[in-house]
């Protein structure tokens, strides 16, 4: 379905459109006027070390400012006295009713304090604010008292931030009429084409019982012209995705609202629509990534449930609708793939498309890399923002880490090694065997060449995965050729970037001698995070609201996952990635021709790589790798349903003969004398 017919229903059934877009905006109006405005002040409190330590820890006898050396400790134990039910039940007395959270304050590694309050009246709110901080100062004094600690040792709050006259919060406001009016119209759009579908399908219905014969069944002819298919859409997702900055989003919608998760959700649309209106049906065969988002989707909306079950903050509320948002965005890669691609020429040229997208990115991460910048941060586009504070470039020893336009160098290497697979399957086509040599080879050996370039574990783990998967498959005399490469490519390393493999192969010895650094914080992340799962271990805690600004890194998909989506939604990512492994070895399994068994084993290689590199980063998190991740899954299941609906049926008792063909033998095209 085309836009112009999209309009053309919408203009036909506007007596069902009109109204609910009419409803949707007086009922903003009148959020707007009702709803008071929020106002929320904020203070700061640095922790001071006592003035009579003049001994090593813990001989002065305060265990409260030693916990382990550092009085960022303290300041935790101090965030979760202050965050308990015994806390907010003596605020509430000191007239403390409004919400208020405490935390760390952004952008520092000292023990500095971030105290807010919310509230609809702005002179109590700077009254609540004033007392929050003074009651933050008396508990870390009770804690210590508690501890039998003498006066002269205690800890100190000092205020270095006082109250703030409270700002008005007009954010969260717009953001509640948006979600009215957006629901107005979407409510209008799919109920026209609804109606739009009963009516057609009663008209036809009334066609075929008053004609006779064949002459009731004979469709009205339409112009033939270019129609606008899923292919062509996912093609836009992919070039704003992968050329437009991953920090880059809409105002209010913070980092999943970037344009192509925006342009992924108007082609969901587009699919509703045409599905309504019958002008497409999910291919036989590919439902299988459709059923898993399925149980992807319930462990959302039920940590979602949780979160506001549990009296969240304001932020953690934010989250989860950000996360039901993420959720449509992966909802609507996989529906377009699996069920809006028919033609398996298009889904061909979809991921041809995604591996050409991706050697250009790569190139711009060898650009990255050789003048020490990093792009993306030149890039400005006006009515996008940057959902971050400051994008730098990263270095590790004396080498900067690209990027390129991902967010992150962890998320530039995974979606590389996500996608090298299939370039190096398209090298090998025979279809393509036409096409030159550098334009079959370019992406392999630049998404290849730029993965050692991160410095990083994660990317040459997942150029290992695609090495151990894909290689023992070839004949010998390819393997042997590929292995003798990749020998040469790393001799070529050492001479042209001189140190990189040293630098990476020290970071691989200090994590086998456990004397990184970042292994090490990783470790300890994972202790520190039980707590959360122990308090909700069936359904988490709401999916993005587990973020770094209210608690800290995960550096673990699957530990987030615990934390957000609990065991429920572990089992749901999981079953994702075997999900995808499955398929490509179905694909394997089934396939006639070797040009197909490669594309499975790339799929294989693909799902394993998103398995192994999500125990390494929050990969989920990164707009560009979540998207490649569920689009190459859904491409796995539409292609598995091509390859099972290709595969000859077994004879049987009731058709024990192979299928006749219609074409005639020489001797018996002959005309008969």
């Amino acid at each position: 379905m085309s836009i112009g017919e999209i309009a053309a229903v919408l203009r036909r059934r506007w007596y069902v459109m009109a109204p609910l877009v009419l409803i949707g905006l007086l009922a903003g109006l009148h959020l707007y006027r009702s709803v008071p405005v929020a106002y929320q002040s904020q203070s700061s409190v640095a922790l001071l070390d006592s003035t009579a330590v003049a001994e090593l820890a813990p001989a002065f006898g305060n265990p409260i400012s030693n916990a382990g050396g550092s009085l960022v400790v303290t300041a935790d134990v101090l965030i979760r006295t202050l965050s308990g039910a015994d806390a907010a039940r003596d605020l509430q007395g000191l007239g403390v009713s409004d919400p208020y959270t405490v935390g760390f304050a952004a952008n520092t590694s000292g023990p500095m304090l971030t105290l807010t309050v919310t509230g609809t009246d702005r002179a109590k709110v700077l009254k609540e604010t004033s007392t929050l901080t003074a009651f933050a100062g008396e508990q870390l004094n009770a804690l210590q008292a508690a501890a039998k600690v003498q006066p002269a040792y205690f800890v100190q709050t000092a205020p270095v931030v006082l109250p703030q006259t409270p700002v008005p919060q007009l954010k969260s406001r717009y953001q509640q009429v948006l979600g009215v009016v957006i629901a107005g119209l979407v409510a209008g759009f799919t109920l026209s084409f609804v109606t739009e579908s009963l009516l057609v399908a009663r008209r036809r219905r009334r066609e075929a019982a008053a004609a006779s014969g064949a002459a009731g069944k004979r469709e009205r002819s339409r112009p033939r012209a270019r129609q606008l298919d899923a292919a062509a859409l996912l093609s836009g997702y992919l070039g704003l995705a992968f050329f437009i900055p991953s920090n880059l989003t809409l105002p209010g919608l913070g980092g999943v609202g970037t344009p192509a998760n925006v342009f992924a959700l108007c082609g969901l649309f587009w699919y509703l629509a045409t599905w309504l209106t019958g002008r497409i049906r999910p291919a036989p065969g590919t439902r299988l990534p459709r059923v898993v988002m399925c149980l992807l989707a319930v462990s959302v909306l039920a940590s979602y449930l949780a979160n506001a079950s549990r009296g969240s903050s304001h932020k953690e509320v934010l989250g989860a609708d950000r996360g039901l948002i993420g959720l449509l965005v992966w909802v609507a890669l996989v529906v377009l793939v699996s069920a809006g691609i028919q033609d398996r020429a298009r889904l061909d040229v979809l991921l041809r498309r995604a591996v050409v997208m991706g050697a250009v990115v790569a190139a711009i991460g060898y650009y990255d890399f050789f003048t020490a910048t990093n792009i993306a941060e030149r890039i400005s586009i006006p009515g996008l923002h940057s959902s971050v504070a400051q994008i730098t470039a990263l270095d590790r020893g004396a080498f900067t880490r690209p990027r390129s336009t991902t967010a992150q160098p962890l998320e530039f290497g995974g979606m590389l090694a996500l996608l090298l697979p299939f370039a190096v399957q398209q090298a090998f086509d025979p279809v393509r065997r036409h096409l030159s040599g550098w334009r079959r080879w370019g992406p392999v050996a630049l998404m290849g060449g730029a993965l050692p370039l991160t410095v990083s574990r994660t990317s040459i783990i997942g150029a290992l995965i695609v090495v151990l998967v894909m290689v023992p498959r070839w004949k010998p005399q390819r393997r042997w050729t590929a292995i003798g490469l990749l020998l040469g490519s790393v001799a070529c390393f050492k001479v042209v970037v001189p140190g990189l493999i040293g630098t990476i192969t020290a970071l691989f010895g200090s994590f086998l001698s456990n004397s990184d650094s970042s292994t090490q914080a990783r470790t300890v992340k994972y202790s520190a995070i039980v707590p959360y799962l122990e308090g909700r271990p069936l359904f988490g805690r709401g999916l993005g609201t587990f973020t770094p600004d209210l608690y800290f890194f995960t550096d673990n998909q699957y530990m987030l996952t615990l934390a957000e989506m609990g065991l429920l939604g572990l089992v749901a990512l999981l079953a994702l990635f075997f999900t995808g492994i499955h398929q490509g070895g179905a694909i394997r399994r089934l396939a006639t021709g070797e040009s197909d068994r490669e594309l499975g084993q790339a799929f294989f290689a693909s799902a394993l790589v998103a398995l192994v590199s999500s125990a390494t980063f929050d990969a989920l998190s990164f707009p560009m790798f979540a998207g490649m991740f569920f689009l190459t899954i859904a491409a796995g299941g539409s292609y598995l349903g091509f390859i099972r609906r290709a595969v000859p049926k077994p004879r049987t008792v009731e058709s024990p003969c192979p299928p006749v063909t219609r074409t005639r033998r020489p001797e018996l095209a002959q005309p008969v004398p």
